[in-house]
C-alpha cells in the first residue's frame, strides 16, 4: 500500500456540514466515542499491510511481509503462524472454513485451514504483485487485485484456477462487496471508484472521484448505499452506490490507508498513520456525516479491520528509529510492534 501523503488542504470539498445546526451539534454529542482499549505486542520482525479478522473463531490474521501471524481476540495471546507468504498483503476468509492471503513477491495465493492454519495450497495468478484479496460470497469467487499489472485475477475457490482477468485503467486498491453481488474497488492512480459485477466479472460503472487524492481506504454503509474512500489529501469521500455521485467530502487528518464502517454505532473508522491518530466520521442522518472524534493512537497504525460480532476494530503499530544514509525505510526497533483494540466505549 501506497504511503506517499499529500497535503493540499487547499483543494478540500467539505460537506455543507461546516456549520451545524443545534439538531446537528445535539446529534453528535451523542455519538459513540471509541477509546484503546488494549494493546497487545506481537512478536518478531517485519514490515506489516493489511488485516483480517475470523469472527467465528475469533483470530486477528495480521500480514508479517513473509507470513501471517495469528492473533486471538480474547485475550490478544498470539496461536499460530501461516509461513511461506512471500511478500504477503492481503487476508481473505472464504468457505468451508479455509483463507487467503496473496502473495506480491511471489505472484501466488495461499489457502490455509482456519482453524489449524496448515497449508493447503498455493494458487499461481496471472496478475503481477497480489495485494488486495476479497472473497465474494455470492458469486463464491475470490477476487485478487494486482498491484502492478493494474488488473484483478478471479478465482474459483474449489479448485483454484483464474477464470477471469478484469483490467483497470489505473492501479487497484482497497475494495468492499455490497452483499448484492457488486464489488466498489478505489483505483488509487486516477481516483476512480469503479463498480464490477462479481458474478459476471465485469466492470460496469467506473465514476471519477473529484476533489480525492491517492484513495486508498475503502468501507460501506450497504443499508444506505454510501461508499466511503480515504483519500491522501486529507478526506473522507463519500459515494452514492447506485449512480455514482458525489454525496460528501469530510476533513480528515494525514495518512489514512484503511477504512471501517460500523452500522451499529453509525460510524466511518479511519486510521491515520500519519497523524496517529483514528478519526471517527459519524453518520448522522441522510447525507449528513461529522467528524466527531479523533483519538489518539500511534504513528504508523494505518491500516484497520472491524469485528462485527463485538464491533471492535484492530490495527497494528510499531515504532522506527532512523533512518541510515541513503535508505528510505528507518528500522523498526525490536519488540514494539502491537496490535491496538478499539472499541467504542462503555456507555
Amino acid at each position: 500500500m501506497k504511503q506517499q501523503l499529500l497535503a493540499l488542504a487547499s483543494i478540500l470539498s467539505v460537506s455543507s456540514l461546516s456549520i451545524p445546526s443545534p439538531l446537528m451539534a445535539a446529534t453528535s454529542a451523542k455519538a459513540a466515542q471509541y477509546e484503546v482499549a488494549a494493546n497487545w505486542p506481537v512478536s518478531g520482525a517485519g514490515h506489516w499491510d493489511l488485516l483480517e479478522v475470523d469472527p467465528v473463531r475469533h483470530h486477528l490474521f495480521v500480514s508479517r511481509g513473509d507470513r501471517v501471524q495469528v492473533v486471538d481476540t480474547t485475550n490478544g495471546k498470539e496461536v499460530g503462524t501461516i509461513a511461506g507468504a512471500d511478500g504477503v498483503h492481503g487476508i481473505a476468509i472464504g468457505p468451508d472454513g479455509h483463507g487467503y492471503t496473496t502473495n506480491g513477491k511471489s505472484n501466488s495465493v495461499t489457502e490455509f485451514d482456519l482453524a489449524t492454519f496448515k497449508r493447503l495450497r498455493d494458487f499461481p495468478v496471472n496478475g503481477k504483485s497480489p495485494d488486495a484479496v476479497l472473497y465474494d460470497a455470492g458469486s463464491n469467487r475470490l477476487f485478487v487485485f494486482n498491484a502492478h499489472s493494474n488488473n484483478a485475477s478471479v478465482l474459483d475457490p474449489a479448485n483454484g484456477k483464474e477464470i477471469a482477468t478484469i483490467a483497470f485503467d489505473g492501479n487497484p486498491e482497497l475494495a468492499v462487496a455490497d452483499g448484492r453481488g457488486h464489488i466498489f474497488l478505489n483505483i488509487e492512480s486516477n481516483a476512480h471508484l469503479v463498480e464490477i459485477d462479481a458474478a459476471n466479472a465485469k466492470i460496469v460503472h467506473d465514476w471519477k472521484m473529484d476533489g480525492c487524492e491517492e484513495p486508498s481506504g475503502i468501507a460501506m454503509d450497504t443499508a444506505r448505499r454510501r461508499v466511503f474512500s480515504t483519500c491522501q489529501n486529507k478526506v473522507l469521500a463519500v459515494t452514492n452506490a447506485d449512480n455514482g455521485k458525489a454525496v460528501a467530502r469530510v476533513a480528515i487528518g494525514e495518512g489514512p490507508d484503511g477504512a471501517a464502517f460500523d452500522p451499529a454505532t453509525r460510524s466511518v473508522l479511519v486510521p491515520l498513520g500519519k497523524t496517529g491518530a483514528l478519526d471517527v466520521v459519524r453518520v448522522e442522518g441522510g447525507d449528513c456525516f461529522r467528524k466527531v472524534q479523533s483519538l489518539p493512537t500511534q504513528a504508523s497504525a494505518r491500516t484497520i479491520v472491524l469485528d462485527d460480532s463485538d464491533h471492535r476494530a484492530y490495527t497494528v503499530a510499531a515504532k522506527f528509529g532512523k533512518a541510515a544514509a541513503g535508505e528510505k525505510r528507518p528500522p523498526m526497533i525490536d519488540g514494539s510492534f502491537s496490535v491496538l483494540v478499539l472499541a467504542p466505549k462503555a456507555k
